[in-house]
């Protein structure tokens, strides 16, 4: 497939019997039950001794089978051969015209039984490729590790092999996750050093889902793999998430900061605690007029000590400020409980989640119970006045057993339906049995139960 192939004459030729009866094959392993939308499967080929990917599309209509060639991708061309296929650019997906081959009733606009040239990067839905040892007839690819592959399309890495050679060293090495990384492929390529890093950490790198720039830093500079990527995705959610953006202003304001940015999240990793934790910490600090710029306030040696300790001054403070704002809290706070309470999830379940039951807050007071009896601070940072406001809701999972017993505290947006914090004593993360309670049991149930809600207020 030249890349002067598009302005001749070409054609398709037609689909094998033997591929179609693999494709076949495959397709009733996929889709046993033959419904549904069409699928799409691909098979090699050669088009002037170059290797080409064949896109087809299936589909059943009234009982029968179809199948027809709607792609074609070469190695040598940056375009690509499309028929009777459109891209949604929206949905990001594909409709095939069927109209030709009597599967459907009416013609689209977009099919009329020819090949047209397109761009590479469009046309190209995700396919199982039905005969991949095919690529073993070409010569130059012998090297390619092709049969190591694991991506997506065998077509966009032989391109890539063709421009970087090296890509066979990562796709041996087991590091499908960077293959296609230009600038690990660009190093390799310069630095015999990178190569041997590689080899080295190739199990670390391959059981995690690392980014490219973590892996780089790590090298470049010499740190752990595990310490640059916890700094990257730390950092990365303290860019998106608003709500950490105190955070970011006295740790991450400019850009020579990112080693006091480094050295805040390697203090949350050895002090066990989190950005949501230290959040609280932080408000409780400004708001008792702390300067944070002095270490000891910045990162205190033993944090969930002093967190504890600047929360408890903090609540004693607010609560002596905000002492005559108390009775109006209590009546909006229980006006929002009511509201909310068909949420609550009391009646014992089936299967392994029966032992569990979701009740929602019923007055600050029970906020300042829950958080003094499992040692954290639900009843202190204000989430009394969150859920006065209606910004977010607290329930309580409780063993039926001992219903009165704190157990896990949650947090809940009405807003979004998503869980936002859920914890046990002293911040620590609930049982899978309980997240499964909570996501499978109670999460559909309050979404479904919400919708209602919403439903009965708009009428």
């Amino acid at each position: 497939m030249k890349p002067e192939f598009i302005k001749e004459p070409f054609q398709v030729r037609p689909i094998p019997k033997y591929i179609t009866a693999k494709i076949r094959r495959r397709d009733k392993e996929n889709c046993p039950e033959q419904k549904g939308p069409c699928r799409f499967y691909s098979y090699l080929t050669a088009v002037r001794r170059d290797p080409v990917k064949i896109t087809v599309a299936v589909k059943n209509y009234k009982k029968r089978w179809y199948i027809k060639q709607v792609a074609a991708h070469g190695v040598k061309s940056n375009m690509c051969l499309v028929k009777d296929m459109e891209y949604n650019y929206i949905g990001m997906g594909f409709r095939v015209g069927w109209y030709a081959e009597g599967a459907q009733k009416h013609k689209k606009w977009f099919e009329d039984g020819k090949w047209y040239d397109a761009k590479f990067k469009y046309y190209n839905p995700y396919t199982v490729t039905v005969n991949p040892e095919y690529i073993g007839r070409f010569p130059e690819y012998r090297y390619s590790a092709y049969k190591e592959f694991r991506g997506v399309c065998i077509i966009n890495y032989l391109r890539l092999y063709e421009q970087y050679p090296q890509v066979e060293y990562l796709v041996k090495l087991g590091l499908h996750n960077i293959h296609d990384s230009v600038t690990v492929l660009k190093r390799i390529a310069k630095d015999k050093r990178f190569c041997k890093w590689l080899i080295a950490h190739k199990t670390e790198i391959a059981s995690q889902d690392c980014y490219v720039g973590a892996i780089m830093q790590a090298y470049i500079r010499g740190k752990p793999i595990k310490q640059v990527q916890a700094f990257a995705e730390c950092k990365k959610k303290l860019d998106r998430d608003n709500n950490l953006r105190p955070l970011k202003e006295l740790f991450g304001k400019d850009r020579d900061q990112r080693s006091d940015l480094e050295r805040f999240f390697l203090y949350l990793e050895t002090q066990d605690s989190s950005p949501s934790a230290y959040l609280d910490y932080l408000k409780a600090c400004n708001y008792l007029g702390l300067d944070m710029s002095l270490p000891k306030n910045r990162f205190p040696h033993d944090f969930k000590r002093w967190h504890d300790i600047r929360i408890d001054e903090y609540h004693t403070a607010k609560a002596t400020a905000d002492e005559n704002e108390r009775a109006e809290l209590y009546k909006q706070f229980a006006a929002v409980a009511q509201k909310y309470m068909s949420l609550q999830k009391t009646k014992a379940g089936k299967g392994p989640f029966q032992g569990y039951a979701m009740v929602i807050a019923a007055s600050p007071a029970e906020l300042v119970r829950e958080g003094d009896i499992l040692h954290h601070c639900v009843g202190k940072m204000g989430y009394d006045q969150r859920m006065a406001r209606e910004e977010s809701l607290i329930f309580f999972v409780r063993n039926t057993s001992a219903p009165d017993v704190p157990f896990i505290t949650v947090e809940y947006s009405p807003k979004t339906k998503k869980v936002l914090q859920c914890y046990g004593e002293k911040n620590t993360k609930p049982d899978d049995n309980v997240m499964a309670f909570i996501n499978k049991t109670w999460l559909p149930y309050a979404s479904r139960t919400l919708n209602k809600l919403n439903q009965k207020i708009a009428v």
